[in-house]
């Protein structure tokens, strides 16, 4: 199924995110992990594309078995790093033979000493050549406090327009901690005239390492009220893993509250996480 169509079916959507390994040997666990989150029955599962596409070939395997194994709806990852387009057409016809519809096009981070190809810079470049030469509904990513390399968030969204325009399907936002940060930009977003949906990502912060990477990585701003947790549990692993699925998963009911309908969760691959959100979403869910 298309997930713009499932966009659209007027439910609350919870879909997960997975990565799927470095080295093949893995792939069987990774598999595992996700079939257990599959019993969820999210609305689909999202697999990354790997630094620099180093584990694109991977992406097809767990994308098939999330498809056609668990019989959930897979949304692949496609990032410029790493891939030409003679990559990109014959991950696209693999795609395709699973019976995959859906990609996400990514611009991607170089790896260290690695360099972008130079068929495609940017993510709407990708996403149009996968418009033109096939029928996959795309979706592009989106940043709610704006994107690391951006001049400001208003640039950010004017290229945002641009990836509308390329005929992204839809936009998943980067994690982020603070609910007003994420409702103002939506309405940034509908001010510009951008009214392609947005699925709204969400990553439960389960230990303090986890959160240090996180900070460096994409910059998110982190509540207060988040830091006092942190510097309370963060020395606890139980307990910071149950306050940070907490922390998480009251950022979903806010959400739900606010007519937010599409969620989705970046798992880590972990399926005690999505278990848990799972329960403890279970009547405002049902």
């Amino acid at each position: 199924m298309k997930i713009k169509d499932i966009l659209h079916n007027g439910k609350i959507n919870l879909s997960l995110e997975v990565f799927p390994p470095k080295q093949w040997e893995n792939i069987e666990a990774t598999e595992a992990a996700v079939s257990e989150m599959a019993k969820l029955s999210p609305s689909f599962i999202s697999v990354t594309y790997g630094a620099g596409g180093g584990t694109s070939e991977y992406t097809a395997r767990i994308a098939k078995h999330i498809q056609n194994d668990c019989n959930i709806t897979a949304l692949a990852h496609m990032t410029c790093v790493g891939t030409s387009r003679v990559k990109a057409h014959h991950l696209m016809k693999d795609l395709s033979a699973y019976g995959i519809e859906n990609i996400l096009a990514l611009r991607g981070d170089i790896p260290a000493g690695g360099e972008y190809q130079k068929e495609f810079r940017y993510a709407c470049e990708l996403a149009e050549y996968i418009k033109f030469n096939s029928d996959f509904c795309v979706g592009g990513a989106c940043y709610p406090e704006g994107h690391p390399d951006a001049a400001s968030l208003d640039s950010d969204i004017d290229a945002l327009k641009i990836k509308a325009d390329s005929g992204m399907d839809f936009f998943t936002t980067q994690m982020f901690f603070d609910n007003n940060i994420y409702y103002r930009f939506l309405n940034k977003l509908y001010q510009k005239g951008v009214n392609t949906p947005v699925i709204t990502g969400i990553m439960p912060m389960t230990n303090a390492a986890q959160l240090k990477r996180t900070i460096k990585l994409s910059g998110s701003a982190i509540p207060a009220r988040f830091r006092a947790i942190v510097d309370k549990f963060g020395d606890d692993p139980a307990s910071m893993r149950q306050a940070g699925i907490i922390f998480a998963t009251e950022q979903i009911v806010d959400l739900i509250a606010n007519g937010v309908q599409n969620i989705h969760i970046y798992s880590m691959n972990k399926p005690y996480v999505a278990s848990a959100i799972w329960r403890n979403l279970s009547e405002i869910i049902k």
